[in-house]
């Protein structure tokens, strides 16, 4: 009893959840019902996936949003309007400083996480990222029981029920541009299941985008599949590219996770990675020295401003800047590239997502430490003799009868799942300008 009165008292001094009856209020996430996981086929022919949902279709979706963006905000409020008038029955998730932002602006609730001293942020400090949440709360088995009767699958996620956005969240939107993804993508960095991710480019690049705002009802009705008005019943049908992961640990000299604050993921298992990893020298005068084993064997030892660890995905950021080649998200593979080597033969490579890639600080390294970073934000120090082992994340398939597994990868929503219309082509040609002639004219 008394451990309830001081959880209600923490929740009535923080500013928390409007207890007025007016519709202008914010709720916590934790009244919601559980999420409900989409099953994936292969489409003949095609790079993309067919995913159904279990009728009746999503009820929770996470809108991530750009900050600081008016664009962005006056976006947010038309689709919740819209929502508030076309699907009532769907609910609105917001991280908590958007909730609180946009409360007045919204007709209907909104959710959003309850401020607790046990969600503490992952994968990064409070120091670089505090926006990131992660619950210490223990799986139910009643929980894996509902997961097993929608799919047909056993929960084989069950450390995904722990965090409010893991457990509840049963589609992902974002507005904003590559960065606004990848900040989505970090709240599912512990999660082996993420939920389907529909994107809006509303940024500076947006290479990653699937959709441009002007066509927002059409492209949500095809991510929760109600896009097909001649077909009778719910189809719930909508088209996924997936995009693969890395997995990240970093161990000590003796094979042991590297335990303390900078590194929260000793505790929680593998972070999960969509565009790099990378250590680095930061602002050391020194240039680092790394060894680097491939599947076990030493490769080499460079001496370079860093090496870069890249899914398909990240072959267009960090890596690309740095002389990595441009990889097709739908191929299975990491990269590795250098960061100004000091050696003129150390050229990039491309690697099986199951070949285990280590960076070891040598003890020869000037500086005692080299900065880590994932996917654009620090997340820790490298010291002497440590060591970060990376590989990419398995993707399931082909069980019962064809239908995926929900393991592995970020599933995005494709608004066209014809043949081979991914995107990827043309986001080369009128987004990054592939081969484009100098002096000339665009064709």
């Amino acid at each position: 009893m008394k451990r309830l009165l001081s959880q209600r008292r923490i929740f009535s001094e923080a500013r928390q959840f409007s207890t007025s009856r007016s519709l202008q209020e914010i709720r916590s996430i934790l009244d919601l019902p559980d999420r409900i996981y989409p099953a994936y086929r292969r489409l003949l022919d095609s790079k993309l996936l067919l995913g159904v949902w279990p009728d009746p279709g999503p009820k929770n979706v996470l809108l991530v949003m750009k900050s600081n963006a008016a664009n962005v905000r006056a976006a947010a409020t038309e689709f919740a309007q819209y929502i508030n008038e076309n699907h009532p029955d769907i609910n609105l998730i917001f991280e908590r400083e958007p909730a609180e932002s946009l409360e007045k602006e919204i007709a209907q609730p909104i959710y959003t996480l309850p401020s607790l001293p046990d969600f503490s942020p992952f994968p990064f400090t409070k120091e670089t990222d505090g926006r990131t949440p992660v619950s210490s709360r223990t799986p139910s088995k009643a929980h894996g029981d509902i997961v097993a009767k929608q799919t047909g699958h056993p929960d084989i996620f069950a450390e995904d029920i722990g965090d409010p956005f893991h457990r509840k969240t049963d589609l992902i939107l974002t507005l904003g541009g590559d960065g606004t993804i990848l900040h989505a993508a970090s709240l599912f960095s512990t999660a082996k299941a993420v939920p389907p991710m529909l994107s809006f480019s509303m940024g500076s690049l947006g290479f990653l985008g699937e959709c441009h705002w002007k066509d927002h009802v059409k492209a949500f009705l095809t991510a929760i599949g109600k896009d097909n008005p001649n077909r009778k019943g719910y189809s719930g049908e909508f088209g996924v590219l997936r995009r693969g992961r890395l997995k990240v640990g970093v161990f000590d000299k003796t094979g042991q996770r590297v335990a303390g604050e900078d590194w929260p993921g000793n505790n929680l298992g593998d972070v999960h990675v969509m565009n790099e990893v990378n250590i680095h020298r930061g602002a050391k005068p020194h240039l680092a020295i790394v060894e680097v084993f491939v599947a076990g064997r030493k490769l080499t030892e460079t001496v370079a401003d860093g090496m870069i660890i890249s899914t398909p995905t990240g072959s267009t950021a960090y890596s690309l800047s740095s002389g990595g080649a441009i990889v097709h998200p739908a191929v299975n593979s990491l990269l590795l590239t250098p960061i100004c080597p000091r050696s003129l033969s150390f050229r990039p490579l491309v690697l099986p997502t199951d070949c285990i890639v280590t960076l070891r600080l040598s003890n020869r390294n000037r500086s005692s430490e080299v900065e880590v970073s994932v996917d654009g934000k620090k997340w820790g120090e490298l010291k002497v003799n440590e060591e970060i082992r990376v590989w990419g994340e398995q993707l399931r398939n082909g069980r019962d009868g064809g239908w995926e597994g929900w393991e592995g990868g970020i599933p995005c929503v494709k608004i066209n799942s014809e043949g081979e219309s991914d995107g990827w082509v043309g986001g080369l040609n009128g987004l990054l300008k592939f081969n484009y002639p100098f002096g000339e004219e665009e064709l």
